[in-house]
């Protein structure tokens, strides 16, 4: 069995104003799996996200995590959040001089996962130079030079038109491929995580827990045609009348 990278048992979260943010949050992430979690704005998904990445601490409840330590984590947010003044080159080197590692010696590992992200050409170019799909690989990028165990992305792609969406969700599940991390992925799209994850978790309506849980037994390949197989259209009809619930819920 593919071993348990993280598990939240009972986490709850609440803020200074009294807002509630999870309440008895469940969830358990295996090594290798991409998993969506799915919910209407304001249900605690982006919280979630920070309390793994140890940017905030829960109110109750624990997460333990493989051998008992926290592992390498990359966080990509909603917006590419870039330095406007820096280059691509060290708007990426970030992270690694943070660690204390020089220019010359991060210069290697830049270019590689640049190259992965296919933006070899633009290393020496600015954001303001660049499309938003490509400020938005910058950020990726950013994320992935210290080689995450766990890569958190929240909404990442939501800015963005159709087509860079699309083209940026195949690309995504190369890197996974490429580089065997595990992604936990926050989106309102059912489409979004139809097509991308191994698992979805529907979120209920603040205070937030797991109210469905939808396992997708897709190739390991996903290309262009997986969106019109009945893997992907029965996946978006489950999460789709998932979601509808618990806001039929929320309703009542």
């Amino acid at each position: 069995m593919t071993p348990e990278l993280l598990n939240l048992h009972g986490v709850s979260k609440s803020f200074a104003n009294g807002t509630q943010a999870l309440a008895g949050l469940e969830l358990k992430l295996s090594r290798g799996e991409f998993v969506s979690l799915l919910g209407p704005s304001g249900c605690g998904k982006s919280t979630a996200l920070r309390l793994i990445a140890g940017l905030d601490t829960p109110d109750a409840g624990h997460l333990s995590w493989l051998g008992g330590t926290r592992p390498e984590i990359g966080f990509v947010f909603q917006e590419p959040t870039l330095m406007p003044w820096a280059s691509v080159f060290e708007n990426v080197w970030l992270p690694l001089r943070l660690k204390g590692v020089s220019r010359q010696k991060a210069t290697a590992a830049i270019e590689e996962t640049l190259a992965l992200v296919g933006l070899s050409s633009f290393i020496n170019a600015f954001p303001r130079e660049l499309s938003g799909g490509m400020r938005m690989r910058v950020s990726i990028a950013r994320a992935l030079v210290l080689r995450p165990t766990l890569l958190l992305m929240d909404e990442p792609f939501a800015a963005l038109d159709e087509i860079t969406r699309s083209k940026l969700n195949r690309d995504l599940l190369h890197l996974q491929a490429s580089l065997g991390m595990t992604i936990l992925f926050v989106t309102h799209s059912v489409y979004e995580s139809a097509y991308l994850s191994s698992r979805i978790c529907v979120f209920s309506q603040r205070p937030g827990r797991i109210a469905a849980e939808i396992a997708i037994a897709a190739p390991g390949t996903r290309d262009e045609t997986f969106r019109l197989s009945q893997i992907y259209l029965d996946a978006c009809a489950n999460a789709s009348a998932a979601l509808e619930e618990t806001m039929r819920g929320a309703a009542a």
